[in-house]
C-alpha cells in the first residue's frame, strides 16, 4: 500500500540492505484505507492509505456532490479503528450520524463559557467590543474568569452567573440592558452549560464523536468549533489527552473569518508539536484563507470548477510538481487529486466505498413513493381553475 503522509520509516534501513525491516517498520504503523490508484483506463489500481502515525493538517476540496463529505467519513471511519488515535467530527449538516456504525457516537455539544475567551465574546454576540454592550460584556466575562470565588472554580461561571454580573456592572443603563439581552440570545442557543465535560473527553477511547450541529445557529456553532478545537490543542499541551486527536471539519468555510478562526489556525500552524490534527474539508476552497492550502501537506480535491475555488488550489503547486493542478482534476464522482508533501508526488485516486451509511447524498425525487393521483393531486382542470385571472395579477403602474 502506498501511504500518503508518510516518509519512509524504513528508508535507512532499506539503505542498508534491511529491506524486510524496512517492510516490517511501516506495515505496522497506524494507516487509514483512503482508496486506490485510479489507472488512466478507469480501473482501480494499487491500495492507497493517508498516514495516522504523525499529525498532520490536510484539506479536501470538492463542489456540491463529487465526494467531498464522503471523503471525510472513509477518513473517520479509518481512523475509528487506528491505534493511538481519536477522531472528532464537526457535522454543521447532519451526514456522520452513520459512524455510530463504527462504534461512534453523535452528541448535542455542550461547551463552558469559559471556554471561549473573553475577547471573543463581543464578537460572538455581534457587539462592538469598544464600548457599550460589547464592552460590558467584555468586562464582565474577564472579571468571572479571573474570580477564583465562583462556587466551582472559574470554570464554571455560567450564562446566569454573567447575567447577574452585567446586571451589577458599573455601567449606563442601557448598555446593561443590551448586554443582558445578548446573553439571553447566548442562552438560547443551548450550547453552553458550565458543567460541560471537558474537550479532551471527545477524544479519550478511540471511537468517533460526532458533534451534531445541523440546527445550531452560525454563531454557536463557531463558539463550539472554537471552544473544540482549542480544547483538544490545550489537552494535548498539558497532558490531559493520551490519545492523537484528528479534528475533522466539514463545511470548513462557515467557521473561518470568525469566532472559531483563530483555533482552526492554531492547529494548521502549531498543532504538529502536540500532536493534534485537522483536515478541512469544503466546497467553497476560494473562502479558507490562504494558510489553510499552505500549511496543509495533503491535499484531496475533488472536482471543482468555479475560478475562484480553482484559483486556490493553485497555490499549492509546489515546485516539485510538473504543469498546473487545476489541469488534472478529474471528472468522475468519487474520483481524487492527491498532493502528498511527504513523498513530493500527486496521484488521481479513487476513494474507496463506505463501510458506514452516508447521510450526505441527495435526495432524489424518483425514489419517493408515487402519489395517489386521483385522491392526492389536483386534476389539470382544478390547476386552471385556480389560475389567477392575467389581468388580475399584473403589477399596478
Amino acid at each position: 500500500m502506498h501511504v500518503l503522509g508518510r516518509d519512509d520509516d524504513g528508508a535507512c534501513a532499506a539503505a542498508d540492505g534491511d529491506a524486510d525491516r524496512a517492510s516490517d517498520a511501516t506495515a505496522s504503523l497506524p494507516t487509514v484505507r483512503l482508496g486506490s490508484f485510479l489507472a488512466r483506463d478507469g480501473s482501480a489500481g494499487a491500495p492507497v492509505g493517508v498516514d495516522a502515525d504523525r499529525p498532520h493538517a490536510g484539506v479536501v476540496f470538492g463542489k456540491r456532490g463529487t465526494g467531498k463529505s464522503y471523503t471525510l467519513g472513509v477518513i473517520a471511519e479509518g481512523l475509528a479503528v487506528a491505534p493511538g488515535v481519536s477522531p472528532v467530527v464537526v457535522d454543521p449538516m447532519g451526514v456522520f450520524g452513520g459512524l455510530r456504525d463504527a462504534g461512534g457516537r453523535v452528541v448535542d455539544p455542550a461547551i463552558r463559557p469559559t471556554a471561549i475567551p473573553a475577547a471573543a465574546w463581543p464578537d460572538l454576540l455581534g457587539l462592538d467590543p469598544t464600548g457599550g454592550p460589547g464592552g460590558v460584556v467584555w468586562r464582565t466575562v474577564a472579571e468571572a474568569t479571573g474570580d477564583g470565588g465562583v462556587a466551582g472554580g472559574a470554570d464554571a461561571v455560567s450564562i446566569a452567573d454573567l447575567h447577574g454580573r452585567v446586571d451589577e456592572a458599573d455601567a449606563p443603563a442601557d448598555a446593561r440592558r443590551a448586554a443582558a439581552n445578548h446573553l439571553r440570545l447566548a442562552a438560547s442557543w443551548g450550547v453552553f452549560d458550565a458543567d460541560a465535560p471537558p474537550v479532551a473527553s471527545l477524544a479519550t477511547d478511540g471511537a468517533p464523536t460526532v458533534l451534531d450541529l445541523a440546527g445550531v445557529p452560525e454563531a454557536a456553532a463557531a463558539a463550539v468549533v472554537r471552544a473544540v478545537a482549542r480544547g483538544l490543542y490545550d489537552a494535548r499541551i498539558d497532558g490531559d489527552c493520551d490519545r492523537l486527536p484528528w479534528l475533522l471539519v466539514d463545511e470548513a468555510h462557515a467557521f473561518f473569518g470568525g469566532v472559531a478562526d483563530p483555533a482552526l489556525r492554531t492547529l494548521l500552524t502549531r498543532g504538529r508539536a502536540p500532536g493534534v490534527s485537522v483536515v478541512c474539508a469544503t466546497q467553497r476552497p476560494g473562502a479558507l484563507p490562504s494558510v489553510a492550502v499552505s500549511q496543509s501537506d495533503l491535499l484531496v480535491c475533488h472536482r471543482l470548477t468555479a475560478e475562484r475555488d480553482v484559483a486556490r488550489l493553485a497555490e499549492a503547486d509546489a515546485t516539485y510538481l510538473a504543469g498546473d493542478l487545476a489541469s488534472r482534476l478529474p471528472t468522475g464522482t468519487g474520483e481524487a487529486l492527491v498532493v502528498d508533501d511527504a513523498t513530493e508526488t500527486a496521484h488521481t485516486v479513487r476513494v474507496r466505498e463506505r463501510r458506514t451509511p452516508h447521510g450526505g447524498g441527495s435526495p432524489r425525487a424518483s425514489n419517493l413513493r408515487s402519489v395517489d393521483a386521483d385522491d392526492d393531486a389536483p386534476s389539470f382542470g382544478d390547476l386552471g381553475a385556480a389560475r389567477p385571472d392575467p389581468a388580475e395579477s399584473e403589477v399596478p403602474r
